[in-house]
């Protein structure tokens, strides 16, 4: 807040009188202005009354700013038409400018006043942008359960139908969070009705959109908007004729009413959907009046007209208009039917005729008009025309690829060309849709035959039953099985797919199997519902039994001995292993110990395979047994322990002797040595290194041996003081004129022994005292 009055203060000062050159030319200028941040484009910042004292100039005023690119920009206009030396000058926000507070706070602009023969005027001005206020949505919109908005079914398409803000600021940006619905929110906040409008047969249709708001600067609120769709009331737009044939025998001037379409319904309109550019014809929009648009002396066209609803576009009908203009004297033929629609089985015969055309304006014998059919080759290979009568030239099977190509909808057009110069010719269009005939009854599927565990839980899936049937669509069939639903039936069936799942309790000692009757019936192969075909497949359910628990084998350890042989496979032991029910089949797997496949099972009895067996040799094989599916299974394992013995080896009398142990439990123990392996050169650096350590210690030593020595005796714990006494013993005896007193000129203490000797301070000789 500090900050912000000392800036005003500044401003203010610098605004005081006498701070520019002459304001005289730029007057009312305000010195500070305060813009909110949420200004739109164009609004005005400040005005100021720009004059030239000479009254024959034009003041040409300017503006520049501190920052390059300003968001703002001058509009000058005269006060006095009849003169030109007094404009009115205003500041305004320039088009799509943006503010933002926090980017840029203060504006300084300079307005530049210029007259001829006058000295330039300049003043400034102080822009403050201030921070906007925070975004609010109203309340019903950002309330819990939002606005509620009613209209009818019949609303046109894309049709207003509520604001978010009603008077929204700009840039706002608007986000919809649920997008299943099928209304549209624009970016200004509109919410639009459907492209395609809403269904009127439907009774009350409400949408729940549900909205975020946010502007620049990062504000946002959000809400929501309940539009209820109430049904219509009004009556839909009909034809009462859904095809009209017309002809005009003479001719017809320009703008002449050829006939009129009228159809019922409220607001309605009519225009020329077919062709888009019409030649001959056009229509009136209120009243529904055809005319021609030029003088026409022989013509034909068909045209497509649409009647429809002004306010509500979706309700529209449509009807065929056949016009044809005949001359005076030669008039086109005349044909019944104008539009030749038809709807046919596709059963029916080739040469079957469709429909007879009965067609006037030929004078003079009898077969003076030809016909003749055009159109898609796929037309004219299915039809022919044999005089007046359109006939089937081949099969028309619905279930073909080549009718279901053309959408079983068959076009042409019948061309009626009558003779003389020129020929004169009347075009019959020709509209024959293919309607199916159920033909063929459905094929139970091969192997139908399935396996579920007496222990499968309900809904458990036990197998598909997958008919076919050659009627289009290919293969719509429904699924049922013949008794129905009750307390006694185990199984049930989808309708549609066709799969067979578990609804009760199964049990393989009150039935090993159940044998199920599957009603396969089709569908949506006939116009007539109640022509359906539907066959019987017997379909076979066994039950697997389960063990409730684990095998027993006796014994479940067994040491064997055997004497291996040549020749074929050797058996070794037969398991004797019971489940927990009679009849319950055991499997048997050898899972442990068989190396390299040594030994095999046929059912529970254990083989050898003979392999040369150099020596004795013992192998322990764990064998598991268990009953019912691999899935949910219980297993009890075996174990043998199995020596082997070579025919040359010498054996006890008996080749096979049984004996029972009991299960040992297995020691096993770890031990680790942590060996170093050094690599090569690191060896290599140690030997080097070793031998010059030794090399050093040897010189040292002899070195140390060779200056201790004397004649006769070797010093030890001698200092090196020692030795220097002693050599000057040795210096003054071979002097004896020399005296000891005179040479030893100083006394001190040895720091090593504590002793006092006297010392030369010449030589270096000493002597103990």
């Amino acid at each position: 807040m500090g900050m912000n009055r000392r800036l005003t203060f500044l401003l203010l000062s610098l605004c005081a009188p006498g701070t520019f050159v002459r304001a005289a030319a730029l007057l009312d200028l305000p010195c500070v202005v305060t813009l909110s941040e949420d200004a739109a484009p164009g609004t005005s910042v400040a005005e100021v009354t720009a004059s030239c004292s000479n009254t024959s100039g034009s003041p040409n005023v300017t503006l520049h700013g501190t920052e390059p690119s300003h968001p703002f920009s001058l509009i000058a206009s005269s006060t006095d038409p009849m003169a030109n030396t007094t404009f009115q000058v205003k500041v305004t926000l320039r088009a799509g400018a943006e503010l933002n507070a926090h980017w840029v706070k203060l504006y300084t602009l300079t307005l530049r006043a210029t007259c001829p023969g006058e000295d330039k005027v300049e003043k400034q001005l102080f822009v403050w942008v201030t921070v906007g206020q925070v975004l609010h949505c109203d309340a019903p919109f950002a309330s819990a359960e939002g606005d509620v908005v009613q209209v009818l079914a019949d609303v046109a398409p894309r049709t207003p139908l509520y604001a978010v803000m009603p008077q929204p600021l700009g840039g706002l940006t608007f986000r919809l969070r649920n997008h299943n619905t099928p209304l549209v929110l624009t970016n200004q906040g509109l919410v639009l009705a459907p492209a395609g409008g809403f269904d009127p047969s439907k009774d009350t249709q409400t949408f729940r959109l549900e909205i975020d708001v946010m502007d620049r600067k990062g504000h946002n609120c959000s809400g929501a908007v309940r539009v209820e769709v109430l049904p219509s009331c009004r009556p839909c737009v009909s034809f009462l004729e859904p095809q009209q044939a017309v002809t005009v025998p003479g001719v017809i001037g320009p703008l002449e009413v050829v006939t009129q379409v009228r159809a019922s319904g409220d607001n309605v309109r009519y225009a020329i959907l077919a062709p888009v550019a019409p030649t001959f014809f056009t229509i009136n929009e209120i009243t529904g009046k055809v005319r021609s648009t030029h003088q026409l002396e022989m013509a034909q066209e068909l045209l497509l007209v649409q009647a429809y609803n002004a306010l509500h576009p979706a309700d529209h009908a449509t009807t065929m208009l056949n016009i044809t203009v005949q001359g005076m004297d030669q008039q086109q033929p005349s044909c019944v039917p104008a539009i030749l629609v038809s709807q046919v089985p596709e059963t029916m015969l080739p040469g079957s005729t469709l429909e007879t055309l009965r067609c006037t304006g030929c004078e003079g014998a009898e077969g003076c008009l030809q016909y003749t059919l055009e159109g898609p080759p796929a037309s004219r290979s299915h039809f022919r025309m044999e005089g007046p009568q359109l006939q089937v030239s081949t099969t028309l099977d619905y279930d073909s690829k080549a009718v279901a190509t053309v959408g079983f909808q068959f076009t042409a057009t019948i061309v009626v060309t009558a003779g003389g110069q020129p020929p004169r010719s009347t075009y019959v269009p020709m509209l024959v849709t293919v309607t199916p005939v159920n033909e063929f009854t459905p094929v139970c599927p091969n192997g139908t035959t399935f396996t579920v565990p007496e222990t499968a839980a309900f809904g458990s899936a036990v197998g598909l039953i997958a008919g076919t049937d050659r009627d289009y669509p290919l293969n719509s069939l429904e699924y049922s099985l013949e008794g129905g639903p009750g307390p006694e039936q185990l199984f049930s069936i989808d309708v549609h797919t066709g799969e067979i799942r578990v609804v009760g309790p199964l049990d393989s000692r009150q039935h090993k199997s159940y044998r199920l009757t599957v009603r396969l019936t089709d569908t949506r192969n006939d116009l007539d519902p109640a022509k359906r075909r539907s066959c019987l497949c017997a379909v076979t359910v066994h039950v697997q039994p389960v063990l409730d628990q684990a095998p027993v084998c006796t014994p479940e350890v067994q040491e064997l001995w055997i004497t291996a042989r040549s020749g074929s496979r050797q058996p070794v032991t037969r398991l004797a292993c019971q489940g927990s029910r009679d009849g319950t089949t055991l499997t048997y797997s050898i899972v442990g110990g068989n190396e390299n496949g040594r030994f095999q099972l046929e059912g529970n009895t254990v083989l050898y395979l003979p392999n040369n067996l150099p020596e004795p040799r013992t192998f322990v094989l764990l064998v598991e047994v268990w009953g019912g599916s691999s899935t949910s299974r219980r297993s009890t394992v075996v174990a043998l322990v199995v020596h082997i013995t070579p025919w040359s080896t010498p054996v006890p009398p008996s080749t096979t002797t049984q004996r029972t142990t009991p299960p040992k439990e297995h020691l096993v123990v770890t031990r680790m040595e942590a060996v170093w392996h050094p690599p090569a050169w690191f060896v290599a650096v140690l030997t080097v290194s070793g031998a010059l350590l030794l090399a050093a210690l040897g010189c040292l030593a002899r070195s140390l041996l060779c200056s201790n020595q004397v004649p006769g005796k070797l010093l030890l714990g001698k200092s090196p003081w020692d030795v220097v006494e002693l050599k000057g013993d040795e210096v003054e005896q071979g002097s004896p004129h020399a005296s000891s007193l005179e040479q030893l000129d100083g006394r001190a203490q040895d720091p090593r022994t504590g002793r006092d000797y006297l010392f030369n301070s010449k030589t270096g000789a000493r002597r103990w005292i």
